[in-house]
């Protein structure tokens, strides 16, 4: 297994572990002088249970959410390649110049979705490049292409559209903030007590305060990162979103064609 596979994996345990360290930290504190005044009973139990109840709740709604996102770089790809096959068709059967332009335009295109998956472009400007592939349609109808193949075409772009606006509203909307809210709460409540708590022998009491506070706050960050599969600023695609390797390997295809392209100009 290569290094950077194993540091992906591992890459929310690493990040929450200071905040582990200092939790411990604190809990030898609070043994040291005297500050675990309270005991271990079964409301606290029952309130670390109901956070995990909570916690499951959250990871239902959002995993389901995650699995649709999943296929959503595939479907766009899949109207990316059928618009480019149309095109490349009339290229080769027609010889056509608007066809030739419309390739490079779509090299462009290709490219302009790439940053916008890392929030370089914005989403209104990637949409009027949507709406500038109408020029495309115009130039094919007065060479005399055949409608029924501009027809599918326009279809393509329309899909391509939709799934834009699709994408860009699941990455900015977040699953039922107020159920975060009262999750971290909950986590902040049950690291406190933890570390009130007397249980003994001491280092049961520190096996236990890290085992539970490492795992709510864990599946806490979890589901923030999986409830936004298409965040790619910072560090990419690691972590939990989702691959966009179909388009990476539609826009070598456009590219390699385009280059063949203009050798035989």
């Amino acid at each position: 297994m290569k290094l950077s596979k194993v540091v992906q994996k591992w890459s929310l345990a690493i990040k929450i572990l200071p905040i582990i360290i200092i939790v411990i930290a604190l809990k030898f504190l609070t043994h040291k002088y005297n500050l675990e005044i309270m005991e271990l009973n079964a409301l606290f139990t029952s309130l670390v249970a109901g956070t995990v109840f909570l916690i499951g709740f959250l990871v239902n709604g959002v995993l389901s959410d995650y699995k649709e996102s999943e296929k959503i770089p595939s479907e766009l790809t899949i109207y990316l390649k059928s618009l480019f096959d149309d095109t490349t068709t009339i290229l080769k059967g027609k010889n056509s110049k608007t066809a030739k332009e419309f390739i490079e335009y779509q090299k462009m295109f290709t490219d302009l979705l790439i940053d916008w998956f890392y929030k370089k472009e914005r989403t209104y400007l990637l949409l009027e490049k949507v709406s500038g592939m109408n020029d495309y349609f115009i130039g094919f109808d007065k060479e005399g292409i055949q409608a029924n193949l501009i027809i599918r075409m326009k279809n393509d772009q329309n899909n391509i559209r939709r799934v834009i606006l699709r994408i860009d509203t699941i990455r900015d909307t977040n699953f039922i903030s107020s159920a975060y809210a009262i999750v971290e709460i909950m986590w902040f409540l049950i690291t406190l007590g933890l570390l009130i708590i007397k249980i003994e022998p001491f280092y049961a009491s520190i096996f236990f305060t890290t085992l539970v506070t490492f795992l709510l706050l864990y599946m806490l960050i979890l589901i923030k990162d999986l409830d936004n599969p298409f965040d790619y600023v910072g560090q990419g695609e690691g972590g939990s979103e989702v691959s966009l390797k179909p388009i990476y390997d539609h826009d070598k295809c456009i590219k390699k064609l385009n280059r063949i392209t203009k050798s035989k100009i």
